[in-house]
């Protein structure tokens, strides 16, 4: 007989606390609404914006939910030692809720066992099911 691991549940956010995508509203108004399926994010940007959120406050099922299901990870491991501290959003192409593609360029900035460090990437979007997904991403300068 096998054992499963317990999963981890995502770490929790006050409702009052500012969201983690770095817009001028709590998470409760703002990223969370998706995290917990009360709606989908609209565009390529919103869907990037809250899957930051959510490997801010460490919830793997709604990152594995809004993964496209031809690149989506088996698992996802999420760091416990990674403080995801601010996003920058540096540019966008598509994405609207007219569009079936978009693509998202920013910077996250994290901190790692004390050490400071800033995630650029130009992350690919498209609409699966009527819903934004993330696609896949290249790393690098942005």
């Amino acid at each position: 007989m096998s054992r499963r691991r317990p999963r981890p549940r995502p770490a929790s956010s006050a409702a009052s606390a500012p969201c983690p995508c770095g817009l001028p509203a709590p998470y409760a108004d703002c990223c969370a609404r998706f995290h917990r399926g009360l709606s989908a994010a609209p565009t390529a940007e919103a869907l990037m914006r809250s899957r930051y959120s959510a490997f801010a406050v460490r919830d793997r099922g709604y990152l594995l939910r809004t993964w496209h299901p031809d690149t989506r990870p088996d698992e996802l491991e999420l760091d416990p030692a990674t403080r995801w501290r601010r996003l920058e959003v540096v540019a966008c192409t598509g994405g609207s809720p007219f569009h079936t593609e978009g693509t998202v360029a920013f910077r996250a900035h994290y901190t790692e066992r004390g050490r400071e460090g800033v995630l650029e990437e130009h992350s690919r979007f498209v609409r699966h099911a009527g819903a934004w997904v993330y696609l896949d991403a290249s790393g690098g300068a942005v």
